[in-house]
């Protein structure tokens, strides 16, 4: 079972977040994005997820054509790949357990949803999601009482509720402390590990990628410019990938806002 992404583009105005990209992950393999600020890492995982949609190119999952899901296979494909974000997207008034629940709203019928109503093996579901992580714990307190690298990690298990078959990562550990960074990194890597999972990770921390990585690539401008181990990402590949790194990053923020007020 792989994921493949075939001749992948995706403009933003004029400016090409992500350059004709050919990139396959295969099932449980945990590869890591790195690249300057505004190189596409960001919009790659959206791409995949179809929260963006491609201006060029096909993305396919174990023989189906992803950017041809509509309706509920798409829904699907979105459990399947679960998006994990920088800053957690937790409910903060509502306690740990309903914030895991909330990834299988998108399963349950829609007057469920609304109405927010768990069964009995799915809230047992949320139980054991949050224990395999240490925290069952704090199943009935606040998510807003956490600490950043908890919140993240509830994030996590709202993710595992959805059975996925990849988890695309983008920054997870961006806005945490260096302990809480390698906490969350030690979790994604054991469930990939022990699940099976394919995860799609973008990190700003060459080190990090070299140490959790089986596979690294780097985009630079959107374009494709390392794939290999990360024992072969050397000083030399990591300068030439983040020179320049302010400017790369400026041209896409000035497209994506001009696009915006068009």
């Amino acid at each position: 079972m792989a994921l493949e992404l075939r001749g992948v583009t995706r403009r933003f105005g004029r400016t090409l977040a992500v350059d004709a990209v050919d990139l396959q992950v295969a099932a449980g393999q945990f590869l890591v994005v790195i690249g300057p600020s505004g190189a596409g890492k960001s919009t790659l995982l959206r791409l995949v997820n179809r929260l963006v949609e491609p201006s060029r190119g096909t993305i396919w999952a174990d023989g189906v054509e992803v950017t041809a899901l509509r309706s509920t296979a798409l829904r699907r494909w979105r459990s399947e790949a679960a998006m994990i974000f920088q800053h957690f997207n937790l409910a903060p008034r509502l306690d740990v357990l309903t914030n895991v629940l909330v990834g299988r709203l998108v399963d349950v019928p829609a007057w469920r949803s609304a109405l927010r109503l768990f069964t009995r093996e799915e809230k047992l579901g949320a139980l054991r999601a949050l224990d395999e992580l240490g925290l069952a714990d704090k199943a009935f307190e606040r998510a807003e009482r956490l600490s950043g690298g908890q919140q993240q990690r509830v994030a996590i298990a709202r993710a595992l509720l959805r059975r996925p078959r990849y988890i695309l990562a983008d920054e997870p550990v961006a806005a945490l402390d260096p302990r809480n960074a390698e906490t969350v990194m030690d979790t994604l890597h054991a469930i990939s590990r022990t699940r099976g999972i394919g995860v799609l990770c973008n990190l700003h921390d060459v080190e990090l990628a070299r140490r959790y990585a089986d596979r690294v690539v780097a985009l630079r401008a959107g374009r494709l410019v390392f794939d290999d181990g990360p024992e072969a990402l050397s000083a030399r590949h990591v300068e030439a990938v983040y020179a320049g790194e302010a400017e790369v990053g400026e041209a896409l923020d000035r497209a994506e806002v001009a696009l915006a007020r068009a």
